[in-house]
């Protein structure tokens, strides 16, 4: 009898405890393996899935922080300038309410202290005025507006500055205007 009782103490022919050793009595034992690397499974998904939110909720609070960034740097983005602007305006108002009863050289007094009040904020804003005087016509900084023969300078240099032109911090604000020398025509 003994040889036909199997590991699980059940009773039976040698063939009938060979089926259920590889099918039937494994079964117990297997799926209870199973079921545990199936809630092992389950348990990851489940903190992939958290983790996934949590880093979607985290971009979007990232893309709304950058939003409200830029809304602001458009809304207060020209506070720097105009706080530097404030004296110059002073200035003026100064000299318009002072100017009626003033002499000229007092009013050209107010008008200089002006204009270095605004030199002042251009240099502080990184506002560089571009020197054309003398230099070689460039058409990434100067604007022709007029073309003036002349012996007394090389062809295609600044004769005349009509109106300076300014770059920020390197990048063109307004080219500077002027009159660019050409060759004589006897030459």
């Amino acid at each position: 009898m003994n040889e036909a009782t199997d590991n699980n103490g059940a009773s039976g022919s040698p063939q009938q405890g060979a089926a259920p050793e590889a099918g039937g009595a494994g079964e117990p034992g297997d799926t209870a393996q199973l079921r545990a690397a199936l809630a092992q499974a389950e348990e990851n998904a489940r903190q992939q899935k958290d983790l996934y939110l949590r880093s979607a909720a985290e971009l979007d609070n990232v893309r709304k922080r950058a939003q409200r960034d830029i809304e602001s740097a458009h809304r207060y983005g020209l506070e720097r300038f105009a706080t530097e602007l404030l004296p110059v305006h002073d200035s003026l108002a100064l000299a318009v309410k002072n100017g009626a009863g003033g002499d000229a050289q007092s009013v050209l007094a107010g008008q200089e202290a002006t204009l270095k009040l605004l030199e002042r904020a251009f240099e502080k804003l990184s506002i560089r005025q571009i020197d054309a005087s003398g230099q070689r016509f460039d058409p990434s900084t100067h604007e022709a507006v007029l073309m003036q023969p002349t012996a007394d300078a090389p062809p295609n240099s600044v004769l005349t500055v009509v109106q300076p032109g300014y770059e920020l911090n390197g990048r063109l604000l307004r080219p500077a205007r002027v009159v660019v020398a050409t060759a004589p025509a006897g030459k």
